[in-house]
């Protein structure tokens, strides 16, 4: 939500010379005009937007903006106080930088205001970073007003760290907290110049450039005027609902999509910018941003909320979308509120006879749980402080949690029961439901976390599935990654040739494991595909295999290559960008600028890992295997927490012969990061030599996290080759038992006949 700061995936950095707002001449010849510029004609919406989640969405640090005490308050985390307070009219803060020296920062940007409101240091580099501490401005008696630390667990080296890219505003936040917002980041000194034309979320952040609308306003009707002078329409997709025979709810008449939902998707999503200069209202919204799919960071393998999603990617999996529902059916755009009281939203289009509490709810009338929010939108707290309800309108699927472990309302209200009760209440309570035990794509989502046997095709059907919304099918499609085979071939050829822009988009991803005449193949088409993040995405695929490429398929990747390019560039105030060029220039044989490249992300984003890892594999390459190991040391110190380093490490010494510095490794990294199955199975492997019981526990370890019958076959393997041993013959006995749940017989056969 714009009152929030949330986490996208992006970084900035400005130059306090040339100073942050447009000058008004600059704002009029980008035909930009100002929020006060509305105020004459359309003063309700005027009043209306005052005070706002957008109004108030970012200010200059003022009386009329600030509501945290800055009146000398103190407040102690880790045994050190901090301090906030004021020197004249000027909001200031004792606190420890990334040096760890305590020292006064000045506030000079507010962000947001409820349920808490966060301040913004400048620095002369032209960044603008959020403070680790935010004021709670809730009422005391609902446990606020007061400062608390948003970030406690958090050291200088982690990304979401005061001072580094996650908390850094030009990256982060700016491009939807201020309108015209123009990074301007130059990638040679590493400094910000970013401008606006207004600081916070005006008319024009919504509405377009206003001047055209103003000269037809003004009377000026020399001229044909599409949409009163602006470039978009931001009105319903549906004008009229209809009532059906036998529905429970009206059903539009036609739909008629606008271009409201793309407007409100550039904030209300978690994506990645793309551009500044593709205009994503007009065209798509992957022309400008890369929209996150439902992956197992962001959302519960169903599709609920996981971490912040700010709501688009929840919508697009919904029945209302489906039905041409808009923001604007349930918000009032100008106070960002609910249009009508909660109670009286969803019985707009949802007949109240149908879904009473004596036929629906099973609650008490009036009471929270008979709230059609309460099931079918439940909240997650983020931010310790601030709940956010699930937009994909779910119907509770308690049998689903049962199985898979996913949350169900029903039991996160009734602590006290079992999900089977949950299901078996649903049952007695809706004996006709279609929805009891039904089909979900969350199952194939499940299998393929876990490594299930049987999961690719289950993926490949969700994929090809067109009674799925667009984002679960595109989702299940980039999840076709490890995946080969028929099926798979034939769910990614349909795809590349599908309407939606997310499907298409999903191949690439998805034809991960092709070999290049394959993948060439199936991706080919997309290099002329009519959306910028789909041609651009399959060009970053296809330059991996730049050295085998003939002229005629270097030529055809050529154009969208260099928009993939200048995507990097945009990028490059972050360790990803730069580090993506890099390895464009890698694939391309030109070392030097990767290198260069990837140096350069290491300046930018010290704490970046992949940055190290991807330098040290092609000093590698080049069999400079000293570099290789020197860069990856100088890379755990830089972000001691990655696993991926020590990783590597440990692959750089077992090249040079080093086995028992390379375990040691091994062992740091599946301590680092105890869940990725693949550090465990090497370090299980790296421990025959010295203890296979130890070597055992590491590879059954990695086996229980990923589930992969392959790392169970390896353990099997390993037991069966030393089962002279009495009691490691009985664990090979014992593991084949398990292993015949997964392998073929024959293989089963193979091993015991080693025994």
């Amino acid at each position: 939500m714009l009152k929030r700061f949330g986490r996208k995936l992006f970084l900035f950095i400005a130059t306090m010379g040339i100073g942050f707002a447009l000058s008004v001449a600059q704002a009029e010849d980008a035909g930009f005009v100002g929020s006060k510029a509305c105020l004459d004609c359309h003063q309700q919406e005027y009043q209306q937007w005052l005070g706002s989640d957008h109004e108030m969405a970012m200010k200059h640090a003022d009386e009329a903006s600030v509501l945290g005490d800055f009146n000398d308050a103190r407040f102690e985390f880790a045994g050190v106080e901090n301090r906030f307070f004021k020197k004249g009219e000027q909001y200031w803060v004792n606190i420890q930088g990334d040096d760890g020296q305590y020292r006064d920062y000045q506030i000079k940007y507010t962000f947001g205001y409820d349920p808490l409101q966060q301040y913004m240091v400048e620095f002369e580099d032209g960044r603008v970073q959020l403070i680790p501490f935010a004021w709670d401005s809730r009422s005391k008696e609902e446990g606020g007003q007061r400062w608390f630390h948003l970030y406690p667990d958090l050291t200088p080296t982690d990304e979401f760290y005061w001072t580094n890219s996650g908390q850094n505003w030009n990256f982060m936040c700016a491009d939807c907290h201020s309108t015209n917002l123009e990074k301007n980041y130059d990638r040679e000194k590493d400094i910000y110049a970013t401008t606006w034309s207004e600081i916070n979320v005006g008319c024009e952040a919504c509405h377009g450039k206003g001047q055209a609308h103003m000269t037809w306003a003004n009377g000026d009707r020399t001229s044909q005027v599409v949409h009163l002078g602006f470039d978009r329409d931001l009105s319903k997709a549906v004008k009229e609902w209809v009532f059906e025979e036998n529905m429970p709810a009206l059903q539009p008449k036609s739909i008629h999509p606008t271009d409201q939902m793309t407007m409100c998707a550039q904030c209300h999503s978690r994506r990645t910018q793309l551009t500044e200069d593709k205009d994503h209202v007009q065209g798509h919204l992957l022309d400008r941003y890369r929209l996150s799919l439902i992956t197992p960071e962001l959302y519960h393998a169903d599709g609920q909320i996981f971490d912040e999603d700010y709501v688009y990617g929840s919508f697009l999996q919904s029945k209302m979308a489906e039905k041409g529902v808009s923001c604007t059916n349930c918000h009032n755009p100008h106070t960002a509120k609910l249009e009508i009281v909660e109670e009286a939203v969803c019985s707009q289009c949802h007949l109240p006879t149908n879904f009473s509490p004596e036929n629906h709810t099973f609650h008490d009338k009036d009471s929270e749980a008979s709230k059609c929010t309460t099931c079918h939108m439940p909240e997650t707290t983020y931010m310790q402080v601030d709940p956010r309800r699930d937009h994909s309108w779910q119907i509770p699927r308690p049998d689903l949690s049962t199985h898979l472990g996913t949350p169900n309302v029903c039991t996160s209200c009734h602590e006290d029961q079992t999900n089977e009760w949950a299901s078996e209440s649903l049952a007695k309570w809706f004996p006709n439901s279609k929805h009891q035990n039904q089909q979900h794509f969350a199952v194939a989502f499940y299998a393929a976390e876990i490594g299930y046997q049987g999961a690719e095709d289950a993926l490949a059907y969700t994929a090809q599935d067109n009674t799925q919304r667009d984002i679960v099918r595109a989702s299940a499609t980039s999840r076709l990654a490890p995946y080969q085979g028929k099926n798979i071939t034939v769910a990614l050829a349909r795809a590349v040739k599908h309407d939606s822009e997310l499907i298409r988009v999903s191949a690439v991803q998805g034809s991960a494991s092709f070999e290049l005449r394959d993948r060439w193949q199936i991706l080919a088409p997309l290099l002329e595909d009519k959306v910028l993040g789909v041609r651009t995405e399959a060009a970053s695929a296809l330059v991996v295999y730049w050295a085998e490429l003939n002229e005629q398929q270097k030529q055809a990747l050529a154009k969208p290559l260099q928009e993939y390019v200048e995507i990097q560039e945009f990028n490059s105030d972050r360790g990803f960008g730069r580090t993506n060029l890099g390895n464009v220039y890698r694939a391309q044989g030109n070392y030097a600028q990767a290198i260069k490249e990837y140096e350069g992300a290491k300046a930018v984003e010290p704490y970046f890992a992949n940055s190290y890892v991807n330098l040290a594999d092609l000093y590698r390459v080049q069999g400079k295997e000293p570099q290789v190991f020197s860069t990856l040391k100088q890379g755990i110190k830089a972000q001691p927490k990655s696993g991926a380093l020590r990783y590597s490490a440990a692959l750089s010494l077992l090249r040079q012969g080093k086995n028992n510095q390379a375990t040691q490794y091994l062992q740091q990294a599946t301590e680092v990061e105890p869940d990725n199955a693949q550090y465990w199975y090497l370090y299980g492997l790296s421990l025959e030599s010295t203890s296979v019981p130890q070597a055992s526990k590491a590879l059954d370890k990695s086996f229980r996290i990923s589930g992969n019958p392959q790392q169970l076959y390896a353990r099997c393997e390993m037991l069966v080759k030393y089962s002279k041993d009495p009691s490691i013959e009985f664990q090979a006995r014992q593991c084949i038992i398990e292993l015949e749940k997964y392998a073929p017989p024959e293989v089963v056969k193979g091993l015991r006949a080693k025994l």
